[in-house]
């Protein structure tokens, strides 16, 4: 059984005006996407800023999403890190929290040899019980998980059962799914690719887009997977400026800006990263209003 198929929304993380986490604020994010369709929360990723929160932030951060979802949706957390000891005691937390599956990304800056990936992933996964996505992004982190390596991994480790592939890179993930016999739950990283890792055996997204719109971004897989091809076609092609205007920056400088202007208190960026530029915000504004997202 799959953790979701749908939209995961890779969801913001609200600082007040003191920098600390919002945790009021949060809830008002998971209540308003349970209402709209979302089909998963991931929590503390790249977009959630988890690489700037500290070791207690992020614990709190998962256990008090899993707290405020009560079941509606499946909770990911991401508990990825450079260092395996580390992962593996984030990892232990998200599961004793009760959070349904854990999102690893690579171990950056070590640039781990593959022999290293499948240690640290294994690792990982023996040390808990809820199911492992590995999260392969080389371009931030580099550090690339090969199709057969990730592969093995699936095959060989009961618990890691699929993929976020945010290589941008279709051959990649139909290599993986040939390697897998289609035994991998295979999630699109990449707002502009949804539609066509679909058609080769995916089952949804962990999205960026579906923090603005989270039920258009739901539809186009939901239409997809009951068949409506066309639609999610339509979908995905409408949303494409859209996509463009949220990752004219590095991700999630544009989508904060977005929610912020939505009417959310997502707050500020934790340094190094900074505001949008103002034209850059400015074209972002424009296209939200285009498809049709409301902007206080």
């Amino acid at each position: 059984m799959s953790i979701f198929k749908g939209s995961g929304v890779a969801i913001v993380t609200p600082f007040d005006k003191d920098d600390n986490v919002d945790f009021d604020e949060l809830q008002r994010l998971i209540d308003w996407h349970c209402d709209n369709g979302t089909d998963a929360i991931v929590i503390v990723g790249t977009t959630g800023e988890g690489s700037t929160l500290t070791m207690e932030e992020h614990a709190e951060c998962i256990r008090q999403a899993v707290a405020m979802a009560k079941k509606r949706v499946p909770v990911i957390a991401g508990t990825g890190s450079n260092c395996t000891a580390d992962a593996v005691v984030l990892s232990k937390e998200a599961d004793s929290f009760g959070a349904d599956a854990v999102l690893v990304v690579t171990p950056y800056y070590n640039k781990a040899t593959q022999k290293g990936l499948k240690v640290h992933y294994t690792e990982v996964a023996k040390s808990i019980n809820v199911p492992v996505i590995v999260y392969n992004v080389p371009s931030r982190t580099g550090c690339k998980v090969n199709a057969d390596t990730a592969a093995e991994l699936i095959k060989e480790v009961d618990n890691i059962v699929g993929m976020k592939d945010a290589t941008g890179d279709i051959t990649y993930a139909a290599d993986l799914m040939h390697y897998t016999n289609g035994d991998c739950e295979l999630y699109s990283g990449n707002d502009d690719m949804v539609v066509p890792m679909l058609s080769i055996g995916g089952i949804g997204v962990i999205s960026v887009l579906a923090n603005v719109a989270p039920r258009q971004t739901h539809e186009m897989v939901a239409s997809f997977l009951n068949g409506d091809v066309k639609k999610a076609s339509e979908i995905q092609l409408k949303a494409m400026p859209l996509i463009h205007a949220l990752f004219s920056e590095v991700n999630p400088i544009p989508v904060k800006h977005a929610v912020n202007a939505m009417g959310f208190n997502a707050g500020h960026l934790r340094a190094p990263l900074t505001e949008i530029e103002e034209a850059n915000g400015r074209k972002l504004i424009e296209e939200m209003k285009k498809f049709g997202i409301e902007v206080k």
